[in-house]
């Protein structure tokens, strides 16, 4: 299980062992961690799971894109890095991956 850090927006770091196949909004969820609330269970309706894809990161994580992309039009203070953390599946290459929690989902 690839170990996936979140920072929240005021510095606190977490980790988590997300399942390869789960994402990345799960293993926030299983490992309650606050900042991803995630009130549609991952469905990409509500954008309760934004979060920022770390710069090191980003390009090899892809940018949203369509239904994805238009929810994370909408959000608050939404970044180049913005993705909707029910949107990325965890696999084993992800070793690592850290995303940032906006103040926003607090």
């Amino acid at each position: 299980m690839p170990l996936i850090f979140y920072v929240t927006h005021d510095g606190n770091q977490y980790e988590a062992d997300v399942a390869i196949g789960d994402t990345v909004m799960q293993g926030a969820v299983n490992t309650m961690i606050d900042g991803i609330v995630a009130e549609c269970g991952g469905s990409c309706v509500c954008s309760t799971c934004h979060c920022y894809v770390d710069e090191a990161w980003a390009e090899r994580i892809g940018p949203a894109t369509g239904v994805e992309a238009d929810m994370v039009a909408a959000v608050s203070e939404p970044k180049e890095t913005s993705r909707l953390s029910c949107q990325i599946t965890v696999s084993a290459d992800m070793e690592g991956l850290t995303v940032h929690l906006p103040a926003s989902q607090y």
